[in-house]
Order: structure tokens, then sequence, then C-alpha cells
């Protein structure tokens, strides 16, 4: 049976989840915690979900990524027809994941759609059973676009055997979420796997979350619970100021999500909107937190001395896991970058 320091162990410089951490991780159903009960999953509402996030992001960078990442492609069981999910979630140890970027296009034929083309970063890939890739819809050779000139596109749901992984991802940390881009060359794919962000078949209070909030404070928790593990460690080598000063803004970010994951819940309860000033107002809390997570580590990795600069300890990966999340385009600044 697994525990915190064992897994950490076993995660310590791995480029790869083992079969035996897989395991552990269906039998917790971590990647369940969206998905509707009526469908094997665990249901959290949205505060529970968050604190587990959290907890499981503290254990490990590259675990709380992977878990985040594809239980919220998970999520996307509440986007598909309830006979398309009931499908493909009666195997409870089903995994999508895959990338939000709009990388391809997917030309209608008939009742189907034929997907083409290449996304980057899909994290846990070696582990997928789905992938889930957003594609320009195409007809008749030429591009649709919406009202306002827009392209107009899908997400889709691929097994698989329709799939072709690329190994790109060479980071310097997050390892063994194996992130690497994938291929899908003339793939038929059924209208009926294909869905809209907003658009829900359940009807649980989550469904109404709205998605930039989601993303946000799911992505926060992992880098607030990477920072909390990488504070335990640095003090078992220093004590000083800045881990003081790190310690609040642990506390106090946590706390805050804590806050705002209720006060989401509560409005939605009421039938209440949620307005744009809230989604902008939790979305800079991010970046803010993010921020001062980062100058506070910043601050202390120096003092730590040649034991956090060796690659085969774990306060060093956790430094390399940290900052290479915060390359997530999610929270970085004045950024238009991927």
């Amino acid at each position: 049976m697994y525990n915190t320091d064992s897994i950490r162990k076993e995660l310590l410089n791995n480029k790869f989840f083992s079969e035996s951490i897989i395991k552990f991780i269906q039998k917790e159903k971590w990647l369940q915690i969206w998905v509707p009960k009526e469908y094997g999953g665990l249901e959290l509402n949205f505060n529970e979900g968050l604190k587990e996030l959290q907890k499981i992001a503290e254990i490990d960078g590259s675990l709380g990524w992977f878990i985040t990442l594809c239980s919220g492609a998970n999520y996307f069981s509440r986007n598909l027809k309830p006979e398309i999910a009931k499908k493909i979630f009666y195997n409870n140890n089903v995994c999508f994941g895959g990338s939000g970027m709009l990388g391809g296009t997917a030309e209608q034929n008939g009742e189907n759609y034929i997907i083409n083309g290449l996304w980057h970063y899909a994290t846990g890939a070696p582990y997928l059973t789905h992938y889930t890739l957003n594609a320009k819809i195409i007809k008749d050779g030429k591009e649709i676009l919406d009202e306002n000139g827009n392209n107009l596109f899908l997400s889709f749901i691929l097994d698989t055997s329709q799939v072709t992984p690329i190994s790109t991802w060479q980071s310097m940390g997050m390892v063994a979420t194996a992130s690497h881009s994938f291929e899908v060359n003339n793939q038929s794919v059924h209208k009926d796997y294909s869905f809209i962000y907003n658009h829900f078949y359940s009807k649980n209070l989550i469904d109404k979350v709205p998605f930039t909030i989601f993303a946000d404070l799911t992505l926060l928790v992992n880098y607030i619970g990477m920072a909390k593990h990488f504070l335990i460690k640095s003090l078992e080598i220093i004590h000083s100021n800045a881990q003081t000063q790190l310690e609040k803004v642990i506390e106090n970010s946590s706390i805050k999500v804590n806050e705002f994951a209720l006060m989401i819940e509560d409005l939605l309860l009421n039938n209440q909107h949620i307005t744009e000033l809230l989604e902008n107002e939790i979305h800079l809390f991010g970046e803010n937190t993010v921020e001062n997570l980062t100058k506070n580590i910043i601050e202390i990795y120096p003092y730590l001395g040649v034991k956090a600069s060796k690659i085969n300890d774990e306060i060093n990966q956790i430094f390399r896991d940290y900052f290479t999340a915060t390359q997530h385009k999610n929270f970085r600044k004045n950024s238009n970058h991927i």
C-alpha cells in the first residue's frame, strides 16, 4: 500500500508513473473527482475537489498536475450525451487527456468528422485511454466561421487507437507527466463524440461553474500544493524569514481558494449570476498568488546549499517541478506565449 513517502520515493526522477502507481490512482478514483456518480465517479463538490487536488499536488508535482489535468478532462463526461458517457465510463479506469489548443481541422462527412492535425502538451499521454482535442470545422473544403468571423470549432473525444503520440516532452521538471504532443491523421469520428465546453447533459452544481474559474482554481491549488511541499523540505535544511512569508502566502491563499469555492457554490445554489467581475477577481488573485509563491521560493532557494542543487534530491525535483509549472500560460502576466 502506498503512502505519501513511498509515492515520493518512487517518483523521484522517474520519467513515468509505474503500473502500480496507476493502479493506486485508479483505486483512489482520483481521476474521477468530477465524474458524476451515475458514471461511477466521486462527484465531489467544488470546494471538496479543490482540497483533494491540493493534497495530491503536495505529494508530488507531476502526480498533482496529471491528476488535475486528466480529472479535468474526465469532467467532460458531463458534456457528452448520457448514452455516450455511459458507454465510455462503464470502465472506471477511463482517463481523458489532451490539448486545449486549437490545432487541427474537422471536416464534415455526413454524421462523421474527419480529423487531422497536430496538438501539443497532452499531459499524461502514455496513460490516456482517450484523447480530447479542439478542431476547426471545415465543410466542402472551407472553414466555417461564427457570427463574429471567428473559426467555428468543436471539441472531440478520440480513442487512443486513433492517435499517434509524439515524444516531445523534454522539460527539466514535471517529467513523469510525459506531456507529449500527438497527431491525428484522417480519423473518422461520429458527431456524438464531439462536445461543447459550456453545454452540459448532467444537472449538478459543478456544471454551472464557469470554465475559466474552474480552470483557474484547479490549476492554482497545484502551485500552492507544490509550494507547501517545497516549504516543508526546505525547513529540514534552514529556517528564514522568507520561509515564514511563504508559509503565510500558502495559508492565506488556501483559505481564500476555499472561500471563493464556497462563494461560487452558494451563488449557484441560489441561482445567482456569477459576474465577469468575480471571474476577473479570481484570475487576478491566481496571478498574484503564483507571483508571491514564486518570489518567496526564489528567495529561499539560494540558501539551501549544494543539497538543493543535486538532481537526485527531492527538494531539487520540487523546485524543477514548480518552475516548469509556472511556464503554463494561465498565470503568466502580460504573456501571449504558450
